[in-house]
């Protein structure tokens, strides 16, 4: 391969690992809004929904995106009303864990009996 062509690839590779870095940090869309992005133990459907149906209404939340793909809650939110471990305790109170913390066992108790019985709201097992 001559030097010009290394020089491009190198470059090019730079510049994809930048990029997808970005998109993963990406600030909120708005002035005064953030973002986080939170692991969590969603797995279905019904988690999926019952999540971004409910932690909408938590003071300063602007958009809840579930991702079942990787169980990640992505929440925008106001900076001035909330925070992130308010988020991930709010998470944890409706029965899903949060960055670790398994949800709350009540909560878990009246989650949908699909998401029971997949264990959702629990900690994945440690082999």
């Amino acid at each position: 391969m001559n030097p010009i062509n290394v020089l491009v690839t190198a470059a090019l590779g730079l510049f994809l690992s930048i990029s997808v870095h970005a998109q993963s940090t990406l600030p909120a869309t708005k002035p005064g809004l953030e973002s986080v992005k939170i692991q969590s133990s969603a797995i279905c459907d019904m988690c999926e929904k019952t999540i971004e149906t409910e932690l909408i209404y938590e003071k300063g939340v602007k958009k809840v995106d579930v991702d079942l793909t990787s169980s990640a809650v992505l929440v925008e939110f106001d900076a001035k009303k909330t925070d992130a471990d308010k988020l991930r305790a709010a998470l944890v109170k409706l029965g899903y864990s949060a960055d670790g913390t398994p949800g709350n066992a009540e909560a878990f108790a009246k989650l949908p009996l699909c998401c029971q019985k997949e264990g959702c709201g629990k900690m994945p097992e440690q082999p």
